[in-house]
């Protein structure tokens, strides 16, 4: 994976940095928040690791910055395990939390979770999506057979005949119902 980088440490950005490479991925690297995204913006990361205390922009406010406009997986380190900083994190829509320092198996564990968590959560977007606009046909349906009732239709003859000029105009049920609500 491509995967960036930030924290203002440079002797645990550079241990860190070669921990990802010995793994196999590529590894962009910033010293600080404000770096890291804009090192987002033109590669593209798969996955980002930030270190929740650096200057100008810290890991929190660049994670939800990526979160909003580039979703990928987001790990968080930090050499602090303080109460508050954790409670902010758990705000935010990131995949782990890693307290300095790290072990190479550690961050290996926390990459895959990280990836699957965040693989899941596009699957129920999708889902939710799905869902939704399922539920928005049903709605229209319903109205367009409420306005065929109307008409003396019976529940059953409407929805036939909703079904009938969905097929006669080659259209969905959403689009004949549009239709008949629009006559």
């Amino acid at each position: 994976m491509r995967i960036l980088i930030a924290d203002d440490e440079s002797i645990i950005r550079l241990g860190l940095k070669g921990m990802l490479q010995e793994m196999g991925h590529l590894v962009l690297a910033a010293a600080n928040g404000r770096e890291a995204l804009q090192m987002a913006r033109h590669h593209h990361p798969e996955m980002a690791i930030l270190d929740i205390k650096m200057p100008f922009t810290d890991g929190l406010q660049a994670a939800k910055t990526l979160s909003q406009t580039m979703p990928m997986p987001i790990l968080l380190l930090t050499a602090f395990s303080e109460t508050d900083l954790v409670e902010r994190a758990t705000d935010l829509p990131i995949h782990g939390y890693l307290v300095k320092p790290i072990q190479p198996g550690e961050l290996a564990a926390a990459i895959a979770v990280a990836r699957k968590r965040f693989d899941e959560s596009l699957a129920l977007l999708a889902s939710n999506e799905k869902l939704r606009q399922t539920l928005a046909m049903r709605k229209l349906v319903d109205r367009a057979k409420g306005k065929l009732m109307a008409t003396g239709l019976s529940e059953t003859e409407a929805y036939h005949a909703i079904q009938q000029l969905a097929r006669d105009s080659q259209q969905n049920m959403a689009q004949a119902a549009q239709r008949i609500l629009a006559e």
